[in-house]
């Protein structure tokens, strides 16, 4: 059984995101909280597939994303953890920060 496609790509949006999608794509979330990624874009009035706008949200647009530099603090964290972890597991570190 195939699950159908998130969204008809001859209608699809595939370019950069223009502010003023980001900013319905904020305001619907804001109103609407988390929903279904699929149904999102059509709710939403975008033009855009569900899994773009999961992942505009998560990696650019989410107001508690944290950018720049590592503080000292973490940078130990970081440290410490891997001495006791290894390679392994450095990459989920981002839960205990």
């Amino acid at each position: 059984m195939m699950r159908s496609p998130c969204c008809e790509k001859d209608h699809t949006n595939k370019g950069a995101w223009t502010k003023e999608e980001d900013e319905r794509l904020v305001s619907y979330i804001n109103a609407h909280g988390e929903s279904s990624s699929r149904s999102l874009p059509k709710s939403a009035g975008l033009n855009r597939c569900g899994k773009s706008c999961r992942l505009r949200w998560i990696n650019y647009l989410r107001p508690d994303l944290k950018r720049g530099n590592f503080t000292p603090q973490e940078d130990q964290l970081i440290v410490s953890l891997h001495a006791v972890l290894g390679n392994k597991y450095v990459f989920s570190l981002s839960y205990l920060l």
